[in-house]
């Protein structure tokens, strides 16, 4: 094609070129503000199903082990295979870590009972799923999120989990498979489905409310919270509804959300569908719908079923479930401290009110279980703002080897660079090759390393040789270039050996500069 005819179709670089994309970024940002103009119509209506993998030795109704990522069909029984003639047996602890979910939710704990659930799906041996119908053990309660909403509870009911079925094929999904493969290991271990009411109203405050509920639910020491594992897993119930409406519009259940990103990109998805449903035909079908999150959308899965269609009737071979206070009362008194009171206890060490950059460390630090090895550090004489920052950074980097850490030795490391023993870079040097070997003496890998902090004449000595090396860098700093900061900073460490303490060096640059 010869130059001229590349020109007129708009190559790169040229005027027309230029004009087609200012046309697409102007028609892109007009269709950005029409649809927040439509969607500022429109409510957003959530509700949540949590279903929790309780973290017990063994199933709900049988002594197999209840464990993630043994060989398939290994950790059965005629039990949690529906055998003829199986009957189950009620495992009492995980009663008690459901009744822990139900305190910590501030819900109250009821006399329950079991009912039969059938459907009839390959992952369920026994066609039927024994279930909490309507009496649950949890009923009521709420969850306060971090930026004060708060969203109600339904019900936390237990119940036994599903087999896993991978379909084998192009897609993983069933329409294209070409077989199907079950394992049942998972069949049979105890769950609490956690039902939200329909409180949520973005899929930023569901996002939120899946942490806070997974730390919770980690908290009571009721579940691990690996969603990566499948022990967490969310439903989403979306529906949408002209904004000052009061009836709830219809919703669509969305599944296979194994991840919080995962859930927020599939409810704007579903908002944005339904929402254009509405306008287009005034109706959207009440449904189930699978997330594809390679696709990036919701796909139609069946009709949504209906509480008659599972036929629900008391297990008969279960008798109701009645805890007496003695087992309520050890039940509440097992849950401890829970997230939101283990971040007000971070913040109160801080002697002040924490900084946006403190508070998101607070949240690393409880979230990630680390706040006691920091509470333990600061008690033993380190200072909090120091040992919160060393947490929320290196520890959290590696949470594995930071949780065996012992409190004093971070104490130590932290009380070290606090005094001026170490500079940050050396702090942080120590504390990596303590998490690395499971412990030691950070006095001794100090010494070691031959660590030691400048004096402050030695220090000014050096920021004044950089500067001179370095003198139309320096003029440009001294005009106000900000950035050229680093560039001093990392001369003087590389002159020091990393000895230097990167405050004490910007400080020493704000000096030479007034």
């Amino acid at each position: 094609m010869s130059a001229a005819g590349t020109s007129a179709a708009g190559a790169p670089g040229t005027n027309a070129d230029r004009a087609n994309r200012s046309d697409r970024a102007d028609r892109a940002d007009r269709e950005r503000r029409a649809d927040t103009t439509e969607r500022a119509e429109w409510e957003t209506v959530v509700g949540l199903e949590v279903h929790c993998e309780l973290k017990t030795q063994t199933k709900l109704f049988c002594g197999c082990k209840n464990a993630f990522g043994d060989e398939p069909n290994t950790n059965v029984c005629p039990v949690c295979l529906g055998l003829p003639g199986s009957l189950p047996v009620l495992n009492a602890f995980a009663v008690e870590l459901a009744m822990r979910i139900g305190e910590a939710l501030h819900c109250e704990v009821r006399p329950s009972s079991f009912h039969r659930k059938n459907y009839f799906y390959p992952d369920m041996p026994k066609d039927f799923q024994i279930s909490q119908y309507d009496e649950p053990i949890n009923v009521g309660g709420w969850l306060e999120l971090p930026d004060g909403s708060r969203v109600g509870i339904e019900r936390a009911h237990l119940e036994e989990d599903t087999g896993k079925t991978t379909h084998q094929g192009e897609t993983g999904r069933i329409h294209a498979a070409d077989y199907a493969l079950v394992d049942y290991n998972r069949a049979g271990v105890p769950l609490v489905e956690i039902v939200s009411r329909p409180d949520i109203r973005s899929s930023a405050q569901a996002r939120l409310y899946v942490t806070e509920l997974r730390a919770v639910l980690v908290a009571t020491g009721a579940s691990d919270g690996r969603m990566e594992e499948g022990s967490l897993r969310v439903d989403a119930n979306v529906s949408v509804r002209r904004v000052g409406a009061a009836a709830l519009g219809t919703r669509c259940e969305v599944k296979n959300l194994n991840s919080l990103r995962s859930l927020g990109r599939a409810i704007d998805y579903e908002v944005a569908r339904q929402v254009a449903l509405v306008e287009a035909t005034g109706t959207v079908v009440q449904e189930t719908r699978h997330w594809d999150e390679n696709a990036g959308r919701t796909v139609p899965l069946r009709s949504k079923e209906e509480a008659f269609d599972y036929r629900y009737f008391p297990e008969p071979d279960l008798v109701p479930l009645a805890p007496g206070s003695d087992w309520r009362a050890r039940a509440a008194g097992a849950v401890g401290l829970l997230p939101s009171a283990r971040r007000e206890r971070l913040a109160g060490l801080l002697g002040g009110a924490p900084t946006p950059q403190q508070v998101d460390q607070v949240h690393v630090v409880v979230g990630q279980g680390l706040d006691d090895l920091v509470v333990a550090a600061v008690a033993k004489g380190a200072p909090a703002g120091l040992a919160l920052v060393r947490a929320a950074n290196e520890l959290a980097a590696d949470i594995g080897a930071a949780l065996a850490l012992d409190a004093g030795t971070f104490g130590s490391v932290v009380e070290m660079e606090g005094r001026g023993e170490l500079t940050a870079t050396q702090a942080k040097a120590v504390l990596a090759e303590l998490l690395a070997a499971g412990g030691g003496d950070p006095a001794a890998i100090a010494a070691e390393r031959g660590f030691e902090a400048l004096s402050e004449g030695s220090l000014a000595a050096v920021v004044q040789g950089v500067v001179e090396a370095h003198p139309e860098e320096w003029a440009r700093y001294s005009a106000g270039e900000e950035k050229l900061a680093g560039f001093f900073t990392g001369q003087v460490m590389r002159a020091t050996g990393g000895k230097a303490d990167g405050k004490a060096v910007a400080a020493e640059l704000q000096r030479l500069r007034r």
